[in-house]
């Protein structure tokens, strides 16, 4: 069975209602989990420390989704081989 990495990460948003973080480089990696449930946990607990600021939230990226190893590379991927 394939590995289904998560990461949780977030910071201070441009807007609330908007994905885009005011400045990248401040994004807080709270870090890589081995599943949906550790990931969870953590998202939740970084996201109850900073519950009274309505421009920072987390995300969970599903890092398994961006790989498929099943699937045939890309023309990107082919020119790093």
């Amino acid at each position: 069975m394939p590995q289904r990495l998560h990461l949780v990460f977030g910071g201070e948003l441009k807007d609330p209602a908007k994905s885009e973080f005011t400045d990248p480089a401040k994004i807080d990696l709270v870090g890589m989990f081995p599943d949906y449930a550790s990931a969870f946990s953590a998202w939740k607990s970084a996201a109850q420390r900073t519950v009274d600021d309505a421009h920072t939230r987390y995300f969970i990226a599903h890092i398994h989704r961006l790989r498929d190893e099943e699937t045939e590379a890309s023309p990107t991927e082919e020119l790093g081989s």
